[in-house]
């Protein structure tokens, strides 16, 4: 199983929650490792977890659509922070 790094690539507007660009935080099976105590904005996390456990599981391949997706964009229209998604192999 894969392990997630999960960085913000951009913020566009403005965003409440405290993360800045190169902010990032680990998605390891089931948890979540911060390691700079910076908070998680619920909602952009909300909207990525359906994704973690399918790029987890999936092999990566290039040929496949999971091994395409590398991008996120948070919900939020007046501060869109896109994250970038990283495979991990364990």
């Amino acid at each position: 199983m894969a392990i997630i790094k999960v960085t913000v690539e951009r913020i566009d507007g403005y965003c409440k929650q405290p993360k800045l660009i190169g902010d990032s935080f680990i998605v390891d099976g089931g948890k979540i490792i911060v390691k700079d105590n910076t908070p998680i904005c619920m909602w952009a996390l909300q909207s990525m977890m359906p994704i973690f456990p399918i790029l987890q599981q999936a092999g990566g391949s290039r040929d496949h659509w999971t091994g395409k997706v590398n991008q996120f964009c948070c919900p939020d229209p007046k501060g869109r922070v896109h994250y970038y998604l990283e495979r991990i192999e364990s």
